[in-house]
């Protein structure tokens, strides 16, 4: 049976990362369909933008901010705990939160390794635990994972990054699969480069020498990662992907999005790895 508006307008939707990129741009897009949204960041004084683009979108009301560390267990367990608390549901998850960390393997301290899986991987895997006993006692609910074109394939210089959002498309898998019999669908979302700060603040983060091994790979993979950030679309077609998955009663696992993904999937499903390889080298080599 087709929802009422009114009966859109109370359902709750808690957003991970809405400070910035597509956790700001989703807050925002859902709030104007009428869902009361939770935009959760982890430092509240980075607010200003995601309640300057909700006032202009005139849906400030429907805005509720909190506090979410998603690598401290006790801010997840109060943030859900606050959220059941004041509206007695959850009807979607979008775990969004992350960052990008930009590297070469040998080059990554362990410490960064462990700070990249904790947020990306960890913190999205505790927050949906966090969330499972409500949409269970409600025998339905959402849960969209924001995954990567790099949880499909991984490119030199970005391990971490590929390692943590590779395991997000597995346990997604094995999620979708556990919760089908309670009603919880379970979805991921792929993007691929987009307008974002993310990726910016990834190759900020790459530090190395000039005495390293890697140096002229590491050269290739940032000119080739900025000239990709120039050319990048809008990143609202994440967000308008998201406000159409949420209202769908039976949507598919996977859902790329991006200049290029498919192309990116379907050769990757064709070719041999040696050639995917020759053709990145090619690639990262031609750019200048």
């Amino acid at each position: 049976m087709k929802q009422t508006q009114e009966e859109v307008r109370d359902r709750i939707v808690l957003i991970t990362g809405t400070s910035s990129g597509f956790g700001l741009l989703t807050a925002v897009k859902l709030a104007a369909q009428g869902y009361q949204v939770v935009a959760a960041m982890r430092d509240l004084q980075r607010r200003d933008e995601l309640l300057r683009q909700a006032e202009a979108a005139g849906v400030t009301k429907k805005i509720h901010l909190m506090t979410m560390d998603v690598t401290c267990s006790d801010s997840i367990e109060a943030a859900v705990s606050a959220v059941n608390e004041r509206f007695g549901a959850i009807d979607v998850l979008v775990n969004n939160a992350g960052f990008a960390l930009g590297g070469f393997t040998e080059e990554v301290s362990m410490e960064e390794w462990r700070g990249q899986m904790d947020t990306n991987f960890f913190g999205l895997v505790e927050v949906t635990k966090a969330v499972l006993p409500v949409m269970r006692g409600q025998r339905e609910g959402c849960i969209i994972n924001v995954s990567s074109v790099s949880g499909l394939f991984g490119f030199p210089g970005y391990a971490p990054y590929a390692a943590s959002k590779f395991a997000v498309e597995g346990f997604s898998e094995s999620l979708r699969q556990e919760l089908l019999p309670f009603g919880i669908k379970v979805i991921l979302v792929e993007p691929g480069s987009f307008r974002t700060p993310i990726w910016g603040k990834g190759m900020d983060s790459i530090r190395t020498s000039d005495t390293s091994p890697y140096k002229k790979q590491l050269e290739q993979v940032l000119r080739y990662s900025r000239r990709t950030a120039e050319a990048a679309p809008d990143p609202s077609q994440v967000s308008e992907l998201i406000g159409r998955l949420v209202q769908k009663r039976s949507p598919k696992l996977r859902y790329p999005v991006g200049k290029g993904i498919n192309s990116l999937i379907f050769g990757k499903s064709l070719l041999p790895w040696k050639t995917l390889e020759r053709f990145i080298a090619k690639t990262l080599a031609g750019i200048k």
